[in-house]
């Protein structure tokens, strides 16, 4: 017989999800919580959201916060690093 423990997300005393690993499970929680956040902030938008259309609306910006932080700076490509390291080695050498 094997032991399996296991994580439970319940809120309001309804279980939302459940987990095998407790870092995922918190990170669940944090989401969660942030969403809860992000409703009640909805709630005094100049718009009218019913409940539900409020509630998930809330879920999918806390699970999309990465996009709505700004644009992701693209990283620098190695050519173009290259090229730096020739011209510093250049100004060095003169």
């Amino acid at each position: 017989m094997a032991v399996e423990v296991q994580y439970r997300v319940v809120r309001n005393g309804i279980e939302k999800m459940t987990f095998t690993n407790k870092k995922e499970a918190d990170a669940y929680d944090r989401l969660l919580d942030l969403a809860e956040h992000i409703e009640t902030v909805l709630e005094s938008a100049p718009v009218a959201l019913d409940e539900n259309d409020r509630e998930a609306l809330a879920l999918f910006l806390a699970q999309n916060q990465a996009e709505l932080s700004g644009p992701k700076k693209k990283p620098a490509k190695k050519a173009d690093k290259a090229d730096k390291a020739g011209d510093d080695a250049v100004k060095a050498v003169a």
